[in-house]
C-alpha cells in the first residue's frame, strides 16, 4: 500500500520549480527593458503607469543605495541566507499550501535581486506607478514577487491564528 507521506523532495520540487519560473519571467522582463531603453529613459503607458530604466544599488526604496558599496556583498548574505532557510522550510512544510507559495514567490524575487546584484552591481528596475505627482518607488517583477510572497505570509499567519481560537 502506498504511503500519503511525501517525501522531502515531492514537497520541495513544485515550489522550486515556481520560484526558478519567477527568476525567468524577473531576468527575461528586466533583459528586454534593457535592450530597449536607455538608463533613464521613461515610457508612458497609462495615465498612472510608466516603464522607466533605472538601476537600484540598495535594497527596497534604495535603502542603503547611498552607500560606500559594502552594501552590495551584504544584500548578497542576506538573500543567499534566508534562500536557504526558505528552502528549509520548503522542504519541511512543503503541504502546506499558502505558506510554501508566500516562500516560493519570495525565494523567486530574491534569487532575481541577487543574479542583477552579482551581474551588474545593481537591480534594475522599470516599473514606475504615479498618481498626481507622485511616485512610487520604481520596482520589477521580483519586487513584486516579495512583496506579494510576504502579504500572502501575513494571510496565512493570521488564518492560522483564526483557527487556533
Amino acid at each position: 500500500m502506498p504511503s500519503n507521506r511525501k517525501t522531502w523532495w515531492q514537497k520541495l520540487a513544485p515550489w522550486l520549480a515556481l520560484a526558478v519560473l519567477i527568476v525567468a519571467v524577473d531576468q527575461l522582463t528586466k533583459l528586454a527593458i534593457e535592450r530597449v531603453f536607455n538608463y533613464g529613459d521613461v515610457r508612458p503607458v497609462t495615465g498612472f503607469f510608466n516603464l522607466v530604466l533605472t538601476y537600484n544599488k540598495g535594497a527596497a526604496f534604495s535603502f542603503l543605495a547611498g552607500a560606500s558599496g559594502w552594501q552590495k556583498q551584504f544584500l548578497i548574505g542576506i538573500a543567499a541566507a534566508a534562500s536557504v532557510v526558505i528552502v528549509y522550510l520548503l522542504a519541511r512544510h512543503g503541504t502546506q499550501k499558502l505558506f510554501s507559495l508566500a516562500l516560493a514567490l519570495i525565494l523567486g524575487g530574491a534569487i532575481g535581486n541577487v543574479i542583477d546584484r552579482i551581474a551588474h552591481g545593481h537591480v534594475i528596475d522599470f516599473l514606475d506607478f504615479h498618481w498626481r505627482g507622485w511616485h512610487w518607488p520604481a520596482f520589477n517583477v521580483a519586487d513584486s514577487a516579495i512583496v506579494c510572497g510576504a502579504a500572502l505570509l501575513i494571510i496565512d499567519e493570521l488564518r492560522r491564528v483564526r483557527r487556533s481560537k
